[in-house]
């Protein structure tokens, strides 16, 4: 089984970033060949500073191996080393119907956003579809929300091979309905775009400041609370075990602890479970030579791979 997952390199990753994809791809390196990418040519639809993108592209790279992705068993590079995704972009551009990329959410939402309408904005589901088939992908570890880019390149493969022959595997989406939502400090799913976020590796100050600051109800200090409504237990949940989960759930229905408490709970085990995790980060700042050796050894593999589905699907359309 191949996975095939990206993310963009357009800012500081955080807990929904960790939790929606991070951690579920890390964890799918154990379970099948898995190529994970840094989508540095989708970032640039947002992100117009070069030095900005160089840093932010960096930073990813950091946080990933930080956070356990091992590069003797995964396949991780940075996306513009792979031109090849760029060629075959076009080819599949050939097949893709207007009216397939005017239904998609992703364009309406960006656009909804102030973000610029240009064709690349516009194109960004034919760029993805060609990440995914460029390396003959089985599975596309993605949010619910992310579900239709899925079902996109879907689309566009079938319709290749109905047109060219067998070309590209068919991929299915892989989604966790548990993390597939995380909340940021308002309530709305946590991102960098609604500034609700709680950075992956900020500071100790500031990551406490903004857990502080997370969005509860009004309830009484001495009254029972509901922590399946509770934008601050829900988080806790992802970082605790069972039994730790159980233990502050029976609190919360007990009365008799504020949300601030919960919420000092919150950032000590946050804290807590990140520490190695912030260890490993500091060791790698220290050896970006080895990081980057890191990702032109995964690019060279993953060339291989796209070169190989590049050439057939030039065959396939006389191109040979």
């Amino acid at each position: 089984m191949r996975v095939l997952s990206g993310i963009q390199p357009s800012g500081k990753l955080h807990l929904g970033n960790y939790f929606g994809m991070m951690k579920p791809a890390i964890e799918l390196q154990d379970r099948g060949e898995a190529f994970l990418f840094i989508a540095n040519y989708h970032a640039l639809t947002t992100v117009t500073d070069p030095e900005q993108l160089r840093r932010a592209t960096l930073d990813v790279a950091l946080d990933f191996l930080a956070c356990g992705l091992d590069p003797a068993k995964a396949v991780f590079f940075k996306q513009s080393d792979v031109p090849e995704v760029t060629e075959l972009t076009w080819l599949l551009s050939t097949v893709t119907p207007m009216g397939l990329l005017e239904r998609c959410h992703s364009y309406k939402d960006k656009t909804a956003r102030g973000i610029p309408a240009n064709h690349a904005l516009f194109a960004y589901p034919v760029l993805m579809a060609s990440d995914i088939l460029a390396y003959q992908s089985n599975v596309v570890p993605v949010g619910r929300d992310q579900k239709q880019h899925v079902e996109v390149t879907r689309d566009i493969a079938i319709k290749f091979n109905n047109e060219f022959g067998a070309t590209f595997t068919i991929p299915e989406p892989s989604i966790r309905d548990d993390v597939a939502v995380v909340p940021g400090i308002d309530g709305q799913k946590m991102s960098k775009s609604y500034d609700n976020h709680i950075e992956l590796f900020g500071a100790e100050k500031e990551t406490k400041a903004r857990i502080m600051r997370i969005v509860t109800d009004s309830t009484p200090l001495e009254s029972p609370k509901n922590p399946d409504t509770c934008n601050v237990f829900a988080l806790y949940r992802l970082f605790a075990s069972e039994a730790q989960a159980a233990e502050l759930a029976a609190r919360y229905r007990a009365g008799g602890m504020g949300y601030g408490e919960a919420k000092k709970a919150l950032f000590a085990l946050v804290w807590e479970t990140l520490a190695p995790f912030r260890a490993r980060r500091q060791a790698l700042e220290q050896d970006v030579a080895g990081v980057e050796a890191i990702l032109a050894r995964g690019a060279e593999r993953a060339r291989s791979e796209a070169r190989r589905t590049l050439n057939a699907a030039r065959r396939a359309m006389g191109l040979d």
